[in-house]
């Protein structure tokens, strides 16, 4: 029985025999490059290959027709930051307090301790150490503060903003106040773009295209993290034109910025063709978390819940994979799966153990996916939020989840809406279960910061504050 939550890094030699007694050789004997394409607060039913009626979204679609559609596909938080920190390292962010979101300052305080820990190593480190070529495009969110910058977490490039949001509209973005996150210049390398007209989702989407181009000799790592559906609610004429049939008006804005970011993955899927690189390359396509509902008009039909919330409706996303010649095409896998297996399976294909010593809660995908090991990838999954007082643990079949005063148990399998609470009716499932739960988050340190700042961030500005207060009283 497999262990999970922890699996320990292998050594070089036992991955290099795993696959080559595998057939999972790529078409040709170069290290597959991995595309991971992140979607921000996208509804579970808004893509057509997930059952919207209304939204056209014929290239993500494309993802699964000529690859595998995850039905019980999940992220390791229900919100944006934490949701990112876990698919960035492999590793639940809980085992390393970072469990929430947090309210941002500007300009950004370079005492800041909140992001991504620096004793964690990223998919781009692991991937650089195997001679990769290492590329982010979009939305970070994973730390203000310059030590957190992703060229300094293993990233030789970077254009895309630091925060947790954007404005669409590129022509409308100041380089001098009032600024703030939203309306800031796009950044390559840390260094600010000069200001021109376009839309953020199709700027994005031509800047991987770009770097799929430029980087088409050697193997590459690109993940692009489009900062849309995320609010606030804006598209140009042209889109909103191919959602005219939507009569709901936030509805079909929010439609349009979806059929923006579809554009943007056909753009990048397109380069990548033109460059004889498709069947070389191991995609992903995900939600950092479900999607917002009343907020922005996602669906995350049939789920219940949304976006902060630990109910399907905020943890299970579109889940999409391709590698041509490699995974089936058109499948739909019906396992529980997660965002933190993306690191080790991107591993598995890069033929690499990654860095000595660390220890993923992912495990490596292709067997499960391509039918040649049987039964579940995960024993169980598990998820914390504790300044929301917020849990949550499935299994292959039963969900425990504590989103009010008590836990609630559900048959995912028989009940995926969670209207059926089991709670007291099958007590040695809910103790096993809950037994599960609380022996892992046993393991688990405090929360880093709550979201406001962290007790860190605030000494080390107290104490930047009374040296500039000596260097000032000394100058009198």
């Amino acid at each position: 029985m497999k262990s999970f939550p922890i699996i320990h890094a292998f050594a070089s030699a036992f991955f290099l025999a795993l696959f080559a007694s595998s057939t999972l050789a790529s078409p040709e004997s170069r290290k597959p490059n991995i595309l991971i394409l992140l979607a921000d607060d996208l509804g579970y039913a808004d893509l057509g290959v997930q059952g919207s009626k209304d939204i056209p979204t014929p290239h993500i679609d494309s993802l699964a027709q000529h690859g595998v559609r995850c039905t019980d596909g999940y992220v390791s938080s229900p919100m944006c930051s934490p949701s990112r920190a876990g698919l960035m390292t492999g590793r639940s962010q809980s085992r390393f307090g970072h469990e929430i979101n947090w309210e941002p300052e500007w300009p950004a305080d370079p005492h800041d301790t909140r992001g991504l820990p620096l004793t964690e190593k990223t998919v781009a480190d692991h991937l650089k150490a195997a001679g990769y070529h290492t590329g982010v495009v979009g939305k970070w969110h994973l730390g203000e503060a310059p030590p957190y910058h992703p060229n300094r977490r293993g990233f030789d490039e970077f254009f895309g903003f630091i925060g947790g949001g954007h404005n669409y509209f590129c022509g409308a973005y100041r380089n001098t106040p009032p600024q703030n996150y939203y309306n800031s210049p796009l950044e390559r390398n840390g260094v600010s773009q000069p200001i021109t007209p376009g839309y953020l989702t199709t700027v994005l989407g031509k800047e991987a295209a770009s770097f799929i181009h430029r980087n088409k000799e050697k193997p590459w790592v690109l993940y692009t993290a489009f900062n849309a559906p995320h609010t606030p609610l804006q598209a140009t004429p042209e889109l909103l034109e191919r959602v005219k049939h939507i009569s709901d008006e936030p509805r079909r804005t929010y439609a349009a910025m979806i059929v923006g970011m579809d554009d943007a993955v056909g753009t990048i899927l397109k380069q990548l063709r033109e460059d004889g690189l498709e069947e070389h390359t191991l995609i992903f396509f995900l939600s950092d978390n479900g999607g917002t509902t009343e907020e922005d008009t996602s669906s995350n039909n049939p789920l219940r819940g949304r976006k902060g919330q630990m109910w399907e409706g905020g943890l299970r996303v579109p889940f999409l994979t391709q590698w041509k010649g490699v995974l089936p095409a058109g499948k739909t896998y019906a396992r529980p799966v997660s965002s933190l297996d993306i690191l080790p399976t991107a591993l598995a294909a890069a033929r690499s153990p990654g860095i000595g010593g660390t220890s993923f809660d992912g495990v490596d995908l292709l067997p499960y996916l391509t039918g040649r090991q049987s039964g579940d990838p995960h024993e169980m999954l598990f998820w914390r939020m504790t300044e929301r007082d917020i849990h949550a643990v499935r299994d292959g079949t039963h969900k425990l989840v504590k989103q009010g005063q008590k836990p609630n148990l559900f048959n995912l399998t028989t009940d995926v809406r969670e209207s059926k609470d089991l709670d007291g009716k099958l007590p040695e499932v809910q103790q096993g279960l809950q037994t599960a739960y609380d022996a892992w988050a046993a393991t688990l340190p405090k929360a880093r910061w709550t979201v406001f700042k962290s007790p860190e961030a605030e000494a080390a500005a107290a104490e930047a504050a009374r040296k500039r207060a000596e260097r000032n009283k000394s100058k009198k």
